[in-house]
């Protein structure tokens, strides 16, 4: 086993997740006969997607597949560009904000909250 983090962030405690996260990650551990590392570093994410702040939930799926793509993870992108179709209902949109969201037909609001988002991560 590697001594290496496993994200920038702490990995949390499940004794310490809100309920409704803590479920979900039982629920997968239930499944699976363990918790993939992966569930416990994006409860940090879902903590964070499911809280009301301001933005819709494909705005808030634009974030990530902008920042996802600025940070070279594919898999997100394909991952979260899918969600973002749903979401957005409107695969172009979705396919604009994964390759340049600055060209995008989305809203100047919209590439403002991006930029900002990319500068955050």
């Amino acid at each position: 086993m590697s001594d290496k983090p496993i994200s920038r962030y702490p990995v949390p405690d499940l004794t310490d997740l809100p309920e409704d996260i803590r479920e979900k990650i039982l629920a997968v551990q239930n499944k699976a006969g363990f918790v993939p590392n992966v569930f416990l570093t994006l409860a940090h994410r879902d903590a964070l997607m499911e809280k009301d702040s301001g933005l819709s939930k494909a705005e808030m799926e634009m974030i990530v597949v902008a920042t996802s793509n600025d940070n070279q993870c594919q898999y997100c992108v394909v991952a979260h560009g899918a969600i973002l179709r749903i979401r957005a209902k409107d695969p172009l949109i979705a396919d604009q904000v994964a390759v340049n969201f600055r060209k995008a037909d989305i809203s100047d609001r919209q590439k403002v909250m991006l930029e900002f988002a990319l500068e955050v991560s």
